[in-house]
């Protein structure tokens, strides 16, 4: 999977987006569109598709229950993105930089951060004891997705900044009660 996204990437940066072919993203991978689409269901998805989930849930989860729930959170979305290499951080941000420029992968993307806030309101629902479609839950879960999303769009716009350390910082203003 790895290596289909590394060279749907280049073709992405060499050609354009829309200018490159699944086919062609296959020929470069070297496996046959119909592999193609045994990993990824769309063309979006080569660029959306990551195995973040899981690694976020094993860290929540074991976070220290001293901590409060946005804490927990925060110190799981941050140990995921402190344990990529250096060629994984900068894919990353490369990857960020054409999603945020291309509106089928912007929205994508936002139909993926949908499900990651469900996935987050499942897990904090367990942690705290509520039930998952708690208003509270769901607003909770939904203010850390957006969050998110600035940052995004913050590193779409500035390539040099460290996504890791902006979300850190907006991540401690959602703590603070977002103080402007």
């Amino acid at each position: 999977m790895a290596n289909v996204q590394m060279h749907a990437l280049r073709l992405f940066r060499e050609i354009g987006y829309n200018a490159t072919t699944v086919e062609q993203i296959a020929e470069a991978a070297e496996i046959s569109p119909s592999t193609f689409f045994r990993y990824f269901s769309t063309k979006e998805d080569v660029m959306i598709t990551d195995n973040y989930d899981p690694l976020l849930i094993a860290s929540f989860e074991n976070q220290p229950p001293e901590l409060s729930t946005l804490q927990a959170v925060r110190n799981a979305m941050l140990s995921g993105i402190s344990e990529l290499s250096a060629d994984e951080i900068k894919t990353m941000r490369e990857r960020n930089q054409l999603i945020m420029s291309v509106p089928e992968l912007r929205a994508a993307t936002l139909n993926n951060l949908t499900q990651t806030m469900q996935l987050l309101t499942e897990m904090i629902a367990k942690r705290t004891g509520h039930k998952s479609d708690d208003l509270a839950v769901r607003t909770f879960a939904g203010a850390v997705v957006g969050v998110n999303i600035s940052v995004m769009f913050y590193c779409a716009e500035n390539p040099e900044a460290d996504f890791a350390k902006m979300l850190d910082e907006a991540l401690a203003k959602l703590e603070e009660g977002l103080p402007l």
